[in-house]
């Protein structure tokens, strides 16, 4: 049976942990020099920690779990701060907007309550019966159509005023002018917010 070098080594590490002194070779007494900076214990042997290239060790961001290091920017406590006051009470100036979806296949509209997120009215060629009365689900005869069925139901609900802002991609023109056209035609004021 061998020499148990784990137990004794254990000893060492505990006897330099708690800061007593040592006997070395000669019988005199040894202080240690303690580093836990960048060294730990684990199972009785030191552990390196591992450092990053910029010298400085890497934080685990919450949201991506990814390395990082920088500094996170501190949240604002007053989001509102920084906003004009058209910014803050446009939601509730113009409660009403107007999104037009087009595909390749179909044609949807609708007026949504800013405040609330609630749709007001909608329309669109995939209901069965727009299906059986249209030629074609998405040109431009019947982009006017659901312009004409929107402004109806948003009368329904008493609605007269929409803002429509264009999507990021979207150009205003043929299909989607189509759609806003017919809707000023049929007596619901739009306004168009273009960038």
């Amino acid at each position: 049976m061998g020499f148990p070098y784990g137990i004794m080594l254990k000893q060492v590490i505990d006897k330099l942990l708690t800061g007593k002194a040592i006997s070395g070779a000669n019988g005199e007494k040894l202080r240690p020099f303690l580093c836990l900076g960048s060294r730990g214990v684990h199972n009785g042997r030191v552990v390196h920690a591992p450092r990053s290239f910029f010298g400085v060790e890497d934080y685990m961001d919450d949201d991506t779990s990814r390395p990082y290091t920088y500094q996170k920017a501190k949240k604002s406590k007053n989001p509102d701060k920084h906003l004009s006051f058209k910014q803050r009470t446009v939601a509730y100036m113009e409660p009403f907007t107007l999104d037009v979806f087009i595909s390749k296949r179909f044609v949807s509209a609708s007026l949504t309550h800013r405040v609330t997120c609630k749709q007001v009215a909608v329309a669109g060629t995939n209901s069965k019966d727009v299906k059986a009365v249209l030629r074609s689900r998405c040109d431009i005869p019947a982009c006017m159509a659901i312009g004409r069925m929107l402004a109806d139901r948003a009368k329904e609900a008493d609605v007269y005023t929409a803002s429509y802002t264009p999507r990021d991609k979207d150009k205003f023109e043929g299909k989607i002018r189509a759609v806003v056209q017919s809707l000023i035609d049929n007596g619901i004021d739009v306004k168009i917010y273009l960038d």
